[in-house]
C-alpha cells in the first residue's frame, strides 16, 4: 500500500509561467526560447534551466516535454516546482509527463486551445509521505527512459543505414561506368513537358480528378492525401494534355534551397483516379526507348550523380527554381539497354528492401515513443 496523499497540483507546487519575448525585438543567440512546443528562436539569455515545460497557449496533443540545458520560456508555456519539500523536481516532473493527456484535455478553444490555468491547478497529484520513496521511483525510471533512449538511438541509426546502403549503390552504379558506356543529353533521349497553371478558383470540394503538385511530391514519394485538390471531372477532357498516366515520370521544378531532395522525381502509380499536372512540375517522354529503359532513367534521376550536377542549375536564394530548358542539356551515363535492365531491376528490389526496412525501424521508433 502506497502512503502518501492525494493533493491539488496548486498546494503541492508553484506555479511559474514564462515571460513575453518577441523576435524582432528580442532575438539574438546563445539559448533557444521555448513556448508551448519546440523551440522558436534563439535569444542572449535564459531564465530556465533542466525543466519540464507546459503548454499554455497552442497547446498540442504532445503539451509537456522536458527540455534539457539553459533556455529561455515564453509566456506560452509554463513550469511547475514543488512547494515546502513536499517532493523532489524530478519526481514531480515525471508526474507531469503521466499526465500530459489529462492536461490536454483541459484545453479550450476550438482553431487554438489554450490549457484552463485554474483548472489545472486544481489537477490531483500523489504526493508520498517519504522521499526516499520518490527517489526510489525516480532511480527506476531514470534506468527505464534511459533504456528507451538507447533503444530508441539504435532504431533510428539502423533507420539511416538501411537508408544509406541504398544511396551508396544508387551512387556506385552511376559512378563507377564500365567499358562500352557513353552518355546522351536527357534532350536527346526524353521530350519534357511542364504543367500547367490550374486557376485555383476552378477547384470543387471532391471529384474523380485531382490535381498534382509540388506539395504531393516528397523524398521521391507521391503522397496524394496530403492537402489534395480536386477539379471538374470535364477537365481531365479539356486539359487531355496534361493528363498523367500510369508510369510517367515526373519532377518539382521548385524546392527548398539546402534541402538536397528537392529534385523529387517519382513514378505515377495506378491510383484509381485521373491526375493532371500543375505548373512548376515536369514530366519525362521517353522517346528513345531504343537507348534508354525508363525505370534506369528513373533511379538516375535520385542518383548523386544526377543530383551534383543538378543543383547547381538552380536559380533563386530561399526557392530553388530548375528549368527544363537547363535540364535537357545534362548528361546521362549509358550502357547497354540489356544492362540498364538488369540495373533497373536490381536497383528496383535493394529499394523495396530498404523500404521494408524503413518501414519496420519506424514503427519500432513509433512504438518505443508510446512506451514512454
Amino acid at each position: 500500500m502506497r502512503e502518501g496523499n492525494i493533493i491539488p497540483l496548486e498546494e503541492a507546487c508553484i506555479v511559474e509561467y514564462g515571460t513575453r519575448v518577441v523576435h524582432k525585438r528580442d532575438g539574438g543567440s546563445g539559448y533557444p526560447v521555448y513556448g508551448g512546443g519546440g523551440a522558436t528562436f534563439e535569444m542572449e539569455r535564459f531564465n530556465r534551466e533542466d525543466r519540464l515545460i507546459i503548454a499554455r497557449f497552442g497547446m498540442s496533443e504532445q503539451c509537456t516535454r522536458f527540455v534539457e540545458g539553459k533556455f529561455f520560456l515564453n509566456d506560452s508555456g509554463l513550469t511547475v516546482s514543488p512547494k515546502n519539500g513536499l517532493m523532489i523536481q524530478r519526481f514531480l516532473d515525471y508526474q507531469i509527463l503521466a499526465l500530459n493527456d489529462d492536461i490536454y484535455g483541459l484545453g479550450k478553444g476550438t482553431a487554438q486551445k489554450n490549457l484552463d490555468v485554474p483548472v489545472f491547478r486544481e489537477i490531483p497529484l500523489f504526493v508520498p509521505d517519504d522521499l526516499r520513496e520518490q527517489e526510489r521511483i525516480v532511480v527506476l525510471l531514470d534506468e527505464a527512459f534511459a533504456g528507451l533512449a538507447t533503444a530508441k538511438a539504435n532504431a533510428e541509426r539502423n533507420l539511416q543505414n538501411a537508408r544509406a546502403i541504398f544511396e551508396s549503390h544508387l551512387q556506385s552504379v552511376f559512378s563507377q561506368r564500365g567499358e562500352g558506356w557513353v552518355e546522351r543529353t536527357l534532350g536527346n533521349l526524353c521530350d519534357f513537358l511542364n504543367g500547367f497553371a490550374f486557376n485555383s478558383g476552378d477547384a470543387v470540394a471532391e471529384s474523380q480528378t485531382q490535381l498534382v503538385r509540388m506539395g504531393n511530391l516528397y523524398g521521391n514519394q507521391l503522397d496524394l492525401d496530403r492537402n489534395p485538390v480536386f477539379y471538374p471531372d470535364s477537365f481531365a477532357t479539356e486539359h487531355l494534355r496534361y493528363v498523367l498516366k500510369e508510369h510517367d515520370i515526373i519532377m518539382s521544378l521548385t524546392g527548398t534551397t539546402g534541402k538536397e531532395d528537392y529534385g523529387f522525381a517519382v513514378r505515377i502509380p495506378d491510383c484509381g483516379h485521373t491526375l493532371l499536372m500543375n505548373q512548376r512540375i515536369m514530366k519525362f517522354d521517353v522517346i528513345r526507348h531504343d537507348i534508354i529503359d525508363d525505370g534506369y532513367l528513373l533511379h538516375y534521376l535520385r542518383s548523386r550523380c544526377f543530383l551534383d550536377i543538378l543543383y547547381p542549375t538552380a536559380n533563386g536564394t530561399r526557392q530553388a527554381n530548375l528549368s527544363s530548358v537547363t535540364i535537357k542539356l545534362l548528361p546521362v551515363p549509358l550502357c547497354s539497354l540489356k544492362e540498364q535492365k538488369v540495373i533497373a531491376n536490381k536497383l528496383d528490389d535493394l529499394q523495396q528492401e530498404t523500404q521494408h526496412l524503413t518501414l519496420l525501424y519506424e514503427r519500432k521508433l513509433t512504438a518505443l515513443e508510446e512506451l514512454k
